[in-house]
């Protein structure tokens, strides 16, 4: 009776336990599947990392190549640009020579020419002749004959730079510019002022909105002009009152070269005299010859053009005075500066009876020489010294 009932007792004690433990084998299945799935949601999202890092890896790689090429097609851009420019120029010169062949006969041909034809060429060219000495008012009749004295007015700026008053107004402001590539002018009330030793302060600053280059800039009838920094042959207008930019202009063939051997920053020199406003510039064609070309200052249109024998090589400035160019030169270390090329675009001086001019009671170098046709005065920058040298004139012959 007794083990009847531990059998009955033990049945469902056992049943019980052995249920336990058939729950506990399926919840060690389900943990163990549920361990399973986190390790293989931990591999994927680790695939999808490292499948984040390559990608980025990868446009970085790509983003590199596409600014290195970007690069590189803005080369190209600048070196196609340069290219027309140059194709432009020699286009333009190609047409003024094939002009100027055309108009002149050639006396060692073979060919006969009319009577009539000649006759024709002639009258065009008297005809030429009148229309300049029209437009270059041929009433300037006076021709540099020596340099009289100098005055170092102040010691001020850069070793390169230019000063200078404004022959186009009645007032007696003056106007420096420091540096080969700046875009602040200073101008002052009077000379006095800018003597003054606290002369900046007493100064009216006026900001340009794209910088110069070089040293051959001039200031006329209120305007700037001056060559575009890092531009080939940009002319700009620049109202200095109104504080903007009024016109600007392309001088063909300038640009490639510096006008002077000595100053290298300047590639092109603009001049002002009894006749308005000059460009000065030389040409690889020319042999390093420099090239005159006058200019309306109102349009900023070419006049005419002029190749001179004056050669650019040892020559470190030039000025233009009553239609003729005067080239300065001197030594690569320094020394004695002289005048010893004249060019008049009409014909009307001899050149090869002009003696050497020097520049009096002065060792050195300059930056630029401006004539200023009202004062009948050269205002020059050298080695960082404002200087006005006095000139002696005589009638041309």
């Amino acid at each position: 009776m007794v083990i009847l009932k531990l059998r009955f007792l033990l049945v469902p004690f056992l049943t019980s336990i052995m249920g336990a433990a058939q729950y506990m084998m399926q919840d060690a299945a389900l943990m163990n599947y549920i361990d399973r799935r986190f390790l293989s949601l931990e591999k994927r999202l680790e695939k999808c990392n490292q499948d984040i890092l390559d990608y980025v890896e990868e446009f970085r790689d790509f983003s590199k190549m596409v600014l290195s090429r970007l690069a590189g097609l803005n080369n190209y851009k600048a070196e196609v640009k340069s290219d027309i420019e140059n194709m432009l120029t020699r286009v333009e010169r190609a047409q003024r020579d094939i002009d100027y062949f055309g108009s002149v006969t050639d006396s060692k041909t073979c060919i006969e020419v009319h009577e009539d034809l000649v006759k024709q060429q002639l009258f065009e060219e008297a005809e030429e002749k009148k229309k300049l000495k029209l437009m270059l008012n041929a009433s300037c009749d006076h021709v540099l004959a020596g340099i009289k004295s100098l005055k170092i007015v102040k010691k001020t700026g850069d070793k390169h730079g230019s000063w200078m008053k404004d022959p186009g107004k009645k007032h007696t402001k003056i106007y420096l510019l420091n540096g080969s590539v700046n875009n602040v002018i200073f101008e002052f009330a009077n000379i006095m002022t800018f003597m003054d030793s606290n002369h900046t302060l007493k100064a009216r600053r006026v900001t340009l909105p794209i910088p110069w280059e070089g040293t051959g800039h001039i200031i006329y009838q209120g305007f700037l002009f001056y060559h575009r920094y890092g531009s080939l042959n940009e002319i700009i207008k620049f109202n200095i009152q109104k504080r903007h930019i009024t016109d600007q202009m392309l001088l063909p063939g300038a640009g490639r070269i510096p006008a002077y051997q000595l100053s290298p920053s300047t590639k092109i020199d603009l001049a002002i005299d009894e006749q308005g406003l000059w460009a000065i510039h030389a040409e690889p064609e020319t042999g390093g010859n420099l090239v005159i070309t006058k200019i309306s200052h109102i349009t900023m249109a070419v006049e005419h053009t002029w190749d001179t024998s004056c050669n650019s090589k040892d020559a470190e400035a030039a000025f233009m005075a009553c239609n003729t160019l005067y080239v300065v030169y001197n030594f690569p270390s320094g020394g004695n500066s002289r005048i010893q090329c004249v060019y008049d675009v009409l014909g009307a001086v001899n050149t090869y009876e002009i003696p050497v001019l020097h520049f009096p009671k002065r060792q050195g170098s300059h930056s630029t020489i401006h004539y200023n046709p009202k004062e009948k005065q050269l205002f020059a920058w050298g080695d960082g010294s404002q200087i006005i040298y006095k000139l002696h004139t005589k009638q041309k012959v």
